[in-house]
Parts: C-alpha cells; sequence; structure tokens
C-alpha cells in the first residue's frame, strides 16, 4: 500500500500555523503568520524537495489549505513549483467542498476523512502521498495511524499561541531517520512512527 507523508513547517513550540504569509490563517486571532519565511535557505529547499521527490506519487490536502495553495500558486509563473502542482495529483479531503474542483487534476474526497483517505489507498495501492500543512487533516489521520513519515521542519523561535500540529494527540514513540540543520538553524528532522520499520 501506498504511504503518506506528513510536510509539515513547525515552531519549537509546536505551532504550525500560517508559517508562510501573514495573511494564511488569522483564525483565532492568529497575528503571527510569515513566521517561517525568514528562516527560508537553499539547504531546506533542498532537502524538503528530495523528500518529496523521493514519494513521487499525489498531493493530499485538507480544504483550506487546498483553496490557499489555489489562490496563491496558479497565478505564479516565475518559479519551478506552479508547473509541478499544476500537474500532480491533487486529493481534497472535505465535507463541504462540491466537485468540479477548479484545480486541475484535483479529486474531491468527501466525507469522513479517515474513511475517504483508506478507500482512496485500497483503490489506488501503488499511490504515496504528501501532505502540506493541512493541520486539521493531519490530526484526523494521525490517531488513525494513517501516516507512515515526517518531515517536520522545525524553527528556532516560539510563539506561545497558534494551532499546534500534535495538540490532542498521541503518537507514543517516534523513531528519527534522519536530520539535517540549515544555515539558519532549523532542524529538518524525519520521524517515523515505532511499527513503521519494516515498511
Amino acid at each position: 500500500m501506498g504511504r503518506i507523508i506528513a510536510v509539515v513547517s513547525l515552531t519549537l513550540d509546536g505551532v504550525m500555523q500560517a508559517p508562510g504569509r501573514a495573511d494564511e490563517d488569522t483564525r483565532g486571532g492568529f497575528t503571527r503568520g510569515g513566521w517561517a519565511q525568514p528562516y527560508a535557505d537553499p539547504e531546506q529547499g533542498r532537502v524538503v524537495g528530495a523528500h518529496m521527490a523521493a514519494f513521487g506519487g499525489g498531493l493530499l490536502f485538507g480544504r483550506r489549505t487546498y483553496e490557499d495553495f489555489y489562490s496563491v500558486w496558479p497565478q505564479r509563473t516565475d518559479n519551478p513549483f506552479t508547473e509541478v502542482l499544476d500537474r500532480t495529483e491533487k486529493f481534497v479531503a472535505s465535507h463541504t467542498l462540491a466537485e468540479p474542483l477548479p484545480w486541475q487534476h484535483s479529486t474531491l474526497l468527501s466525507g469522513d476523512a479517515v474513511s475517504a483517505v483508506g478507500k482512496l489507498q485500497l483503490e489506488r495501492p501503488e499511490l504515496d502521498l504528501v501532505v502540506l500543512g493541512s493541520g486539521d487533516l493531519l490530526r484526523s489521520l494521525m490517531p488513525a495511524g494513517m501516516i507512515d513519515e515526517y518531515l517536520l521542519q522545525i524553527h528556532p523561535l516560539t510563539l506561545g499561541a497558534g494551532q499546534r500540529l500534535f495538540d490532542g494527540v498521541d503518537l507514543g514513540a517516534l523513531r528519527l531517520t534522519e536530520s539535517v540543520t540549515t544555515t539558519t538553524g532549523v532542524v529538518i528532522a524525519t520521524y517515523r512512527p515505532m511499527g513503521e520499520e519494516s515498511r
């Protein structure tokens, strides 16, 4: 069966909300959006890109992250990522969206996320999936043991507020399989659940 990898930017205190832009996600009155931008460097792009290329499958989004990505990336033409995102299969877990979805190569996974993603994995056993951000979706899939690998970009700052990746989730022990520190102090750590050694 295909594997699911979570690619998430975090602060030292576990906040994952709005790393990219000030207006990315202001839920709960969050005003610290864009906190990851000062720490970006080529090493981070290389390591994360290599991990995503190794999976070589589709992208799995929650509704909010999908809509945010769609509002930004298709309009950008000055980077190598837009073309890749446009042509990659995208799967969107949502209770509220309806087909057809606006971004090319997008498929709606409606209803309960755990059931819908599980059904997709049964129907497409060769398909690896990368989850970018999508905290609500991850907090649904993690307790069901559906995440095979966590690629965490841990940034050297604390915010004291904001949505945290592991709020309410007890994964038990994880196994560190790789770590890289960038020039700006971001630790890119790859973790797998302890039962995943043989997969």
